[in-house]
């Protein structure tokens, strides 16, 4: 979703996207834009979560530092939209254009296709120009009946969360109605550490930043807000539910991605990645199956997952802490299968990255290529490893491996040993330059 959020933008005349995210899906964010050739030190590393207010700010003072224009202007996109007509999106991206020159926030309203209980609305007020309203209010999620009326009334429109203004008028709002959030912003964007593509900012400013949304810190505020309406097929996909809601559905109204086998059941949404399901005789049930754990729930209760989350919080469950597949600034790993002393996982290694040199006390490993040539160093040795070839690394043996070649290394590593911590990792050189807290560079 992340990369049709990105392609969706071709036809216009942007630059290359400013993703900000939380640290800990900093190489799976640079993966994803890599893939599509947008990785350009264009990552803004949240060290904790603010909304959307502050992370904003994070983008327009970093922008304003960067960017060859006086005052640019930034699309503020989310990443978990499904846009179906992306011409009549690019259509309201293009007619509200002249207006965030001008200096006007502008904000996209969904035009409603149904009372709607999910969305925040907009209450639209005078028509400035064509198809350009003034910003009566936001309201919030209502209830249905609420949400019936707004749509009879046909001056409401459902809150997007998209924006289209220039950075430095986005500020000066900012800082007229949220002087907190506009003055730990500077400050953590003035002690910017770059680290491979990514964009990092001071923690202990950006800690002690209030939490607000756009909505409540400038637009409920500002005089200067319009919305454009927008009636692009759009849904915030926000749930599984909703995933059911947009998806391609069989004659029984069952979503199903993977190998699955349904009998006598309708409007489920069954979703697996490594494992055959079968289904017989369930209805509306949401079934979602990846490596780390399996998911059954109610459609119509899966905003509870949250429960879930909370409980494996709780329990300090490894679950909750890492997944199984696992990005780092040199490729990947998957978690294949563990036990008692022992941990087997399938590595790629992107070409022309390495390993930093290391060393463990407690472990061995054992290296299979599966594709790809390997350049090993074990010891004072360095020498190649082609598939279907291995090496050993005793424990206590300094070792770094690199993929010389032009296409990933796949490699199969089995850890063994009486203790397989992530502490015992001793590096021996230091690559990637970035805060030792919450990163394994190797592992």
């Amino acid at each position: 979703m992340l990369q049709n959020t990105v392609k969706r933008l071709q036809p216009l005349s942007v630059t290359e996207p400013v993703v900000i995210c939380n640290d800990i899906h900093r190489f799976l964010v640079a993966e994803q834009l890599r893939a599509l050739d947008k990785l350009a030190n264009n990552i803004i590393l949240e060290p904790v979560g603010r909304n959307t207010a502050p992370a904003i700010a994070l983008a327009a003072f970093s922008i304003l530092q960067t960017s060859d224009c006086e005052d640019p202007l930034l699309l503020i996109l989310a990443a978990d939209h499904v846009i179906r007509d992306e011409e009549a999106f690019l259509l309201a991206i293009k007619h509200a254009q002249q207006f965030a020159e001008q200096g006007k926030l502008v904000t996209f309203g969904i035009v409603p296709s149904h009372a709607e209980t999910g969305y925040g609305y907009i209450r639209r007020g005078s028509e400035i120009a064509e198809m350009v309203y003034a910003v009566s209010e936001f309201v919030e999620k209502p209830d249905i009946d609420t949400a019936s009326a707004y749509l009879n009334s046909g001056q409401y429109y459902w809150n997007s969360g998209m924006f289209l203004f220039r950075a430095g008028r986005y500020l000066e709002e900012l800082k007229k109605f949220s002087p907190e959030i506009y003055d730990s912003c500077q400050k953590a964007v003035g002690c910017i550490n770059p680290d491979l593509d990514f964009i990092r900012v001071s923690k202990e400013a950006f800690t002690a930043c209030p939490s607000d949304s756009i909505d409540y810190a400038v637009m409920e505020h500002t005089q200067h807000a319009v919305v454009v309406p927008m009636d692009a097929g759009w849904s915030d996909v926000g749930s599984w539910s909703s995933l059911w809601d947009i998806s391609n559905k069989d004659q029984q109204r069952n979503v199903l991605h993977g190998d699955i086998f349904v009998h006598s059941s309708e409007n489920n949404y069954i979703y697996t990645e490594n494992t055959f399901v079968g289904a017989v005789g369930v209805n509306n049930l949401v079934i979602v199956q990846t490596p780390d754990a399996l998911l059954i729930a109610d459609k119509d209760r899966v905003q509870e997952v949250k429960k879930i989350v909370d409980y494996l919080k709780r329990s300090d469950r490894e679950e909750y802490k890492r997944h199984q597949e696992v990005f780092r600034p040199w490729g990947k790993y998957n978690i294949i299968d563990q036990g008692e002393n022992y941990l087997v996982k399938r590595i790629t290694v992107n070409p022309g990255e390495k390993f930093v040199a290391q060393m463990h006390h407690h472990r061995a490993e054992h290296w299979v290529v599966v594709s790809g040539i390997a350049q090993v160093t074990k010891g004072n040795d360095v020498f190649m490893v082609a598939e279907n070839e291995s090496t050993f690394i005793p424990p206590q043996t300094v070792h770094a491996l690199e993929n010389p070649g032009m296409v990933p290394l796949e490699l199969i590593e089995i850890q063994s040993g009486s203790y397989l911590g992530e502490d015992d990792v001793i590096r021996l050189e230091q690559r990637f330059g970035y805060s030792e807290e919450g990163i394994n560079e190797r592992n």
